[in-house]
């Protein structure tokens, strides 16, 4: 009777031991076809906890590397672009967050990856670090910012950000880090969203406002104009920059089209919605960072 006992505690003791083996390993996706990469995935997320990023970037890695078609791909490249930016390798993250834009363009983390990739976009582009990106130019006799800036097809404040120039003067010999990245604009009226490409890729995204009642111009315009600190003409009256009436905000970049263009606002809270007399509004850093970067002649494209 003893006997049974103990061997039906044991049988039981098994049992159990079994079941908790077979529930810790369902967790851990070794039931699963994908097993592996969901192993994977969760030892890098154990890693980034512990603040191991090289761990989580190797196991991340050979996720990647080794099945990149599971359905957990575009979290990992999620995960190994916030690795590279951890340890500031932010052409790998830039790349990385690319690769998940390309390859999942319907993922649900594409949001995340593009604001990811705009704040990693500016980061370098303001940086004074020269890469195989940038070209270097020589200052001759007789230049000056606004030629040189003309020349290259860029603008003054974006040279001036980049090498970390604190007023106008220059010097012979002197060597600037210029960006060569071609600039366009892509205006969504239905989001609400303006979009800014570099050579075609994606660079930044932008929330705005747009017209009520569809009064935002489609087509594709051009910058002709940029004023910092712009005088807002109200009826023919003049609308001083510093008058809390003044709704242009601190930029103003006008379009081909008389009488539009994309500007700042007093009104950061309306940004997002349809509710402008037909520019394009967005916050007044956000278009004082645009107004850096893109200079006269850049086209802009508006769709419904």
């Amino acid at each position: 009777m003893q006997r049974r006992m103990l061997v039906g505690l044991a049988v039981g003791g098994c049992l159990v031991l079994g079941l908790g083996l077979m529930v810790w390993a369902g967790t851990q996706g070794l039931f699963s076809p994908h097993g592996k990469t969901q192993r994977l995935l969760t030892m890098a997320d154990q890693a980034l906890q512990q603040g191991q990023l090289p761990v989580a970037q190797a196991k991340l890695e050979e996720l990647i590397a080794s099945s990149p078609d599971a359905p957990v791909a575009d979290q990992a490249l999620l995960k190994l672009g916030e690795v590279y930016e951890g340890q500031q390798q932010l052409t790998l993250a830039r790349n990385t967050y690319r690769g998940l834009l390309e390859k999942y363009p319907n993922s649900a983390l594409v949001p995340e990856a593009q604001v990811r990739l705009g704040k990693i976009n500016v980061a370098r582009l303001f940086s004074p670090h020269i890469t195989d990106e940038d070209a270097v130019y020589t200052v001759q006799p007789g230049d000056t910012l606004g030629g040189i800036a003309r020349t290259n097809g860029t603008t003054i404040d974006l040279i001036k950000k980049t090498n970390e120039l604190t007023g106008n003067v220059i010097r012979i010999g002197q060597r600037l880090k210029m960006p060569k990245g071609h600039f366009a604009i892509a205006v969504d009226k239905s989001e609400n969203r303006l979009v800014v490409t570099a050579d075609n890729q994606f660079f930044k995204l932008y929330t705005v406002s747009t017209g009520a009642n569809n009064s935002t111009p489609v087509g594709t315009f051009k910058i002709v104009n940029k004023i910092v600190d712009p005088v807002w003409y109200k009826q023919g009256a003049a609308v001083a920059p510093d008058s809390p009436a003044n709704i242009l905000g601190t930029r103003w970049l006008g379009l081909d089209k008389p009488g539009y263009g994309i500007h700042g606002t007093i009104e950061p809270d309306a940004v997002g919605k349809q509710v402008t007399a037909g520019c394009v509004r967005m916050i007044n850093t956000d278009v004082e960072e645009l107004f850096t970067i893109v200079p006269v002649g850049t086209e802009v494209t508006i769709v419904d």
